[in-house]
C-alpha cells in the first residue's frame, strides 16, 4: 500500500524530554496512520511511559514536535488533548475504586457536553464483564476488569487515537487474550491504536507496526513481521536464543 503524509495522524519529531537533569527521550520519531495499530516496545526504563505522556501532554517535551492531525501538541494544555480526539488509557489503570463502574465510565466522557447512549452500549458490547458489574464499585474489581474499565472509560470520549499504555501488566493470562481481541475490534472499528507493552509477542501478533525502545532511543523500526523475525528482537525480547 501507497501512503502519503495525508495518512499520517500522528507524527513525532525529534523528540526530547528530561527529569530534571536527566535525559529520558533522546531525539525520537516516530509516526502513526490513520487505522494502525502500532506498538512501542522496550524493556522497563526505556521510555515508553514517559513518550505515551508526553503525547498526551502529561509530561512538557524539552524540545521537538507531535503534531496530531496537523495540529502541534506541544503548546497544549493536557485536557485540550482529549478534546482533539486522543485518548489515554494509562499504565496502572488508574480507576476510581471508590466510585462504581458506570461512575468511572462515564467520567471518561467529560469533554462532551452529555454521555452517547450508543458509545456506551459498544463499551458494555466489549466488556460484557463491565456491564454486568456496573453497579459494583471498580476497587473491587479484579485486574484484568478494571483493566476492561480504563480501556471502557478511555473509549467514552469518542476517541479517534487510543493510547494504551502496559494493557496486559499483572492480568492472568486468559484475560490478556481477551482484552487484545477487543482491542482488535476497537481498531476494526476506525479507532487507530498506539500501544505500549512488554509483551513483545503479543504485542507484535496484534500491532501492523513496532518501534523499540532503548535507554530513550529507537533502535529499530518495522512492520510486525520484519520485527517478529529478527534475531535481535526474538533474543532480546521473544526469549529466543541465536543458532
Amino acid at each position: 500500500m501507497t501512503t502519503t503524509s495525508n495518512d499520517i495522524l500522528l507524527k513525532v519529531t525529534d523528540l526530547e524530554v528530561s527529569y530534571g537533569n536527566i535525559a529520558a527521550i533522546k531525539g525520537i520519531s516516530l509516526e502513526v496512520r490513520q487505522g494502525e495499530i502500532v506498538t512501542i516496545l522496550g524493556s522497563n526504563g526505556a521510555g515508553k511511559t514517559t513518550t505515551m505522556r508526553t503525547i498526551s501532554q502529561l509530561l512538557k517535551a524539552k524540545s521537538g514536535s507531535i503534531t496530531f492531525n496537523g495540529v502541534e501538541l506541544t503548546n497544549l494544555p493536557a485536557h485540550k488533548i482529549v478534546s482533539l480526539g486522543i485518548s489515554h488509557s494509562p499504565e496502572g489503570r488508574r480507576v476510581f475504586g471508590i466510585l462504581t463502574v458506570e461512575e468511572n465510565l462515564m467520567l471518561g466522557a467529560y469533554t462532551r457536553k452529555k454521555v452517547d447512549p450508543e458509545i456506551l452500549s459498544w463499551v458494555y458490547n466489549l466488556f460484557p464483564r463491565l456491564e454486568e458489574r456496573k453497579a459494583q464499585l471498580a476497587g473491587t474489581l479484579s485486574g484484568g476488569e478494571q483493566q476492561m474499565l480504563a480501556i471502557g472509560r478511555a473509549l467514552m470520549s469518542k476517541p479517534s487515537m487510543l493510547l494504551l499504555d502496559e494493557p496486559s501488566l499483572g492480568i492472568a493470562p486468559i484475560l490478556v487474550k481477551a482484552i487484545f481481541a477487543q482491542i482488535r475490534k476497537i481498531a476494526a472499528s476506525g479507532v487507530t491504536v498506539l500501544l505500549v507493552e512488554q509483551n513483545a509477542k503479543v504485542a507484535l501478533k496484534l500491532a501492523n507496526r513496532g518501534y523499540v525502545l532503548e535507554v530513550g532511543k529507537i533502535v529499530f523500526s518495522g512492520t510486525s513481521a520484519e520485527l517478529l523475525g529478527s534475531p535481535k528482537i526474538q533474543e532480546a525480547y521473544l526469549g529466543k536464543k541465536r543458532h
